[in-house]
């Protein structure tokens, strides 16, 4: 019996949650689901083709892929698709907790992924930061502008897009109520960073 580390064995949780949502979805022929949780499978197997068909990334791209070869930093990412999607769309029904019964659900949902999207870009920075002789501060300052930049970016590019979907309607209140859920979120990941040295350790030379 081959054994798996206990980050595959969460994100195979992951990927069987996110399955039953698209069986959910296909129950209930709700289409936008059934997309959902197809793009969020085959996001969730990423990690494992681009470890297994390269194995060693190239150097000019390593950096930069480091969070897709970090199997703790997939499964956090595995975790927040996965409540994402059973909070969009609770397995085996058609509530929607998300976006129309319980629209407070979307603040565990910028929550994680607040956590998650910071992750993944400090990890990034993180790893560019010998290269650029980061100090401690100048890596959070990096970090967060990214992370508020992707965080700020997405919430304009929804509010465009509600025109698309007609009960998808959210108040300037509902939007800083959302970035302060994805800031929340950011730091926590910090904390984990510093204290628990979870997903990953920092490399920073100057303390």
């Amino acid at each position: 019996m081959i054994a798996i580390s206990r980050e595959k064995f969460v994100l195979n949780i992951s990927r069987f949650i996110v399955f039953i949502g698209l069986i959910s979805g296909l129950m209930y022929w709700r289409i936008d689901h059934i997309y959902r949780c197809l793009v969020a499978l085959i996001g969730l197997y990423i990690p494992d083709i681009v470890q297994n068909k390269f194995p060693h990334p190239p150097d000019k791209l390593k950096h930069i892929l480091k969070p897709i070869y970090n199997d703790k930093t997939m499964a956090v990412l595995g975790v927040f698709i996965a409540v994402h999607v059973s909070l969009v769309n609770v397995p085996f029904t058609t509530i929607d907790l998300f976006h129309k019964e319980w629209r407070d659900a979307d603040m565990i949902s910028h929550f994680l992924g607040g956590l998650t999207v910071w992750l993944i870009t400090a990890e990034v920075v993180n790893e560019f930061s010998n290269h650029l002789s980061l100090k401690k501060r100048q890596f959070i300052l990096y970090s967060f502008l990214l992370f508020f930049t992707l965080g700020i970016g997405w919430e304009i590019a929804e509010k465009l897009s509600e025109g698309e979907i007609s009960f998808i309607r959210e108040t300037a209140g509902n939007k800083v109520r959302d970035i302060i859920m994805d800031t929340l979120g950011a730091l926590f990941g910090l904390y984990l960073v510093e204290e628990k040295r979870f997903p990953f350790r920092l490399k920073l030379n100057n303390g």
